[in-house]
């Protein structure tokens, strides 16, 4: 990840995956090659939807996904704003409610996917909110 491009072994992942679901299919396996174990994916519960719900080590992350196919709008950076790192919170309380993991240190992380699906290039952020 970090600002690389897409492995050739992603394509069939991103091909399967529903049209607006390839970069979370693309991001989720990426973090799958480090090591992280998936929790839940398009997790949804009320007033909101998880893009990815993983654990890394001990720490439960929420990540978001951010998609741009072109920076005419923004990169997918600046397409994570305030408002939609406080739903992400909220959704994110309500999962742990549902599903536990108070006792876990939490996190979240995004994961920005810049260019389409030809030529994607990722890059996580760490405690990106």
């Amino acid at each position: 990840m970090g600002g690389r491009a897409a492995g050739t072994g992603d394509a069939a992942l991103m091909s399967a995956a529903p049209a607006r679901h390839w970069a979370e299919a693309l991001a989720r396996r990426a973090l799958e090659r480090r090591g992280w174990v998936t929790l839940a994916a398009n997790a949804r519960v009320p007033g909101g939807e998880l893009d990815l719900v993983m654990a890394d080590g001990d720490a439960v992350v929420f990540v978001e996904v951010r998609q741009r196919a072109d920076a005419e709008r923004g990169g997918a950076a600046e397409s994570l704003v305030p408002h939609k790192r406080a739903r992400v919170r909220r959704a994110a309380a309500m999962w742990l409610a549902r599903h536990g993991g108070h006792d876990r240190p939490v996190r979240f992380d995004a994961v920005l996917v810049d260019g389409g699906r030809d030529a994607p290039r990722l890059r996580l952020v760490r405690d990106a909110f």
